[in-house]
């Protein structure tokens, strides 16, 4: 029996969190079968009506949860085997730096294959090399803040492919690495600007800096990836939003 679910702008639920459940229910009722290629982007959104934010959301936590599979230049294709449906809280996290009425934008810096230092290695447990991205968050025309984040080349081997500046950075890990992300620790400082940091920010060595620590945390306990954030010295709000969504 085909499923007529549609979204319902008057419910309190997200609009991601109606289209996870939409496009799951299509899935597990065979609507979709597996291997079947799903409608694209552009269609979800003429179909119901949302915006491509709504309906890239809800397709990155399908594929998070083994729902859907995404192949680069194909499209997006339901999984060969249905997830195991045990008794698990998926959730979305989504961050607000800023507050609302900024224009915010992100600019590549520094992408490459590189040696990484003592501290990051003790971060990643790890003696081989790393992919590097080096990224610069810009506000109302300043620059905010700058962003590295360091792979092994092992755990996400197709990351010169990814989007970094369209994609943000936790998506890009859990869908493009064999391994899923568990857990996520994290921890904030306040330090002292200098080097590349304060040349690109455009601050004064030995201004304050706001320093956030992430690092992503694998099923089998090894860590995936490590980013930091390094702000100037302005005021910043961090909220952290998780949203059960199955």
């Amino acid at each position: 029996m085909m499923t007529a679910k549609i979204v319902d702008r008057e419910s309190q639920q997200k609009l991601y969190v109606q289209m996870f459940s939409i496009i799951k229910e299509k899935i597990e009722q065979r609507e979709w079968p597996a291997g079947s290629q799903i409608p694209t982007e552009d269609e979800l959104c003429r179909i119901y009506d949302v915006s491509k934010a709504t309906v890239r959301m809800a397709i990155s936590e399908l594929v998070r949860s083994g729902y859907l599979r995404k192949y680069q230049g194909k499209g997006t294709f339901v999984s060969q085997c249905l997830p195991d449906l045990g008794i698990t809280m998926k959730t979305q996290l989504t961050e607000d730096i800023f507050g609302e009425g900024v224009i915010t934008r992100k600019e590549l810096l520094v992408r490459g294959t590189k040696e990484p230092s003592e501290d990051i290695k003790n971060h990643l447990k790890t003696d081989g090399k790393v992919h590097y991205i080096l990224c610069k968050r810009v506000v109302n025309g300043e620059a905010a803040y700058i962003e590295e984040s360091y792979v092994p080349l092992d755990i996400v081997p197709d990351i010169e492919q990814a989007d970094v500046c369209q994609t943000p950075f936790y998506d890009m890990i859990q869908e493009r690495s064999a391994r899923k992300i568990q857990k996520v620790v994290q921890m904030i400082e306040i330090t002292e600007m200098e080097g590349d940091a304060a040349a690109i920010l455009r601050n004064g060595n030995g201004s304050s800096m706001l320093l956030l620590h992430r690092l992503l945390v694998g099923t089998d306990g090894q860590p995936l990836a490590y980013t930091r954030l390094m702000g100037a010295g302005r005021k910043y709000k961090l909220q952290t939003e998780l949203v059960q969504i199955a």
